[in-house]
């Protein structure tokens, strides 16, 4: 699944390296067999942007884009659009969703949701969101781009209270003022979060 990921973020414009940031030598390994570029991470990060700063202090970029492992099927096209956002210098971090979330998705846990406001920015993220407020959410999509100024501040900050009740990173972000543009599209393409969902990939 990770070659599969790896593969697709290499087909975006906007993109000059792909690095998969692994914490063991065994997957090092594994993906040196498919050619996939690795660096060695601590294993104790407590998210995967923690992760993402400590590969990013090594090399030469302005713009840091982190797709999650578990998102074999996202559009590569997604990533040029998170990194236009950052043609308005005010933008720190950017994200994705998706407008289309049906009854199924909104009643997953594995689903997270994100409630935008009218500019276009986040303004709450959930997995149980109440039914009443249904309407107003959307599908987030495992996908951040960030400054390097952004992945700094984010990285110096202790995890919120809500982060780590919802197993949420973004939340560090919103509980701390540091706003988070959100890229509407059509539809995003579900992670792989279970088992279940490995094994529909694999047919």
């Amino acid at each position: 699944m990770v070659v599969h990921v790896y593969e697709n973020v290499k087909k975006s414009e906007s993109v000059n390296d792909v690095l998969v940031a692994v914490d063991d030598e065994e997957t090092v390994k594994e993906l040196k067999k498919w050619k996939v570029k690795t660096m060695m991470s601590d294993i104790n990060h407590t998210s995967g942007t923690d992760r993402v700063h400590e590969i990013a202090k090594t090399i030469n970029a302005d713009i840091v884009v982190n797709v999650q492992a578990d998102e074999p099927y996202m559009n590569h096209e997604l990533i040029d659009l998170l990194v236009g956002e950052f043609v308005n210098e005010d933008i720190e971090i950017v994200t994705a969703a998706g407008k289309t979330l049906n009854a199924k998705q909104l009643n997953d846990y594995n689903t997270v949701k994100v409630m935008v406001d009218r500019d276009k920015f986040a303004t709450a993220f959930r997995r149980d969101p109440i039914e009443m407020e249904a309407g107003g959410y959307y599908h987030h999509a495992g996908i951040y781009a960030y400054t390097k100024g952004a992945l700094e501040k984010f990285t110096s900050l202790d995890q919120s209270i809500n982060e780590k009740n919802l197993n949420l990173e973004q939340l560090r972000a919103l509980d701390n003022g540091i706003s988070i543009k959100v890229v509407l599209v059509d539809k995003v393409s579900k992670g792989i979060d279970t088992l279940e969902d490995l094994k529909s990939m694999d047919k």
